[in-house]
């Protein structure tokens, strides 16, 4: 086996990740203004939010925002999917 000498650290340093295409992780319990929701969609996110408290409530302040500029919102379990308008829930596997 050959020395092979890669730097990790230098080369995670010169990549250039773009903004939004990312799953951002939450909890929906009402603490999170609907607007930052939003926002983090229409960058290009996709949120997975643990339902804490009664969804109707909770996504009021956001889903029929996001839902007019296209995205999607799914309630699987005891999450919330929330995708922006280019990502597509597919729900073709749960039966």
């Amino acid at each position: 086996m050959s020395d092979f000498d890669l730097d990790l650290q230098s080369a995670e340093g010169e990549i250039e990740f773009p903004d939004g295409d990312s799953v951002v992780l939450g909890v929906l319990d009402g603490t999170t203004p609907g607007d930052e929701w939003v926002g983090t969609v229409e960058a290009g996110n996709t949120l997975v939010l643990d339902i804490d408290g009664e969804l109707a409530d909770l996504a009021a302040s956001f889903a029929p925002r996001v839902k007019e500029m296209g995205g999607e919102l799914m309630r699987f379990r005891g999450f919330l999917v929330v995708t922006p308008p280019e990502i597509d829930i597919d729900t073709g596997r749960l039966g």
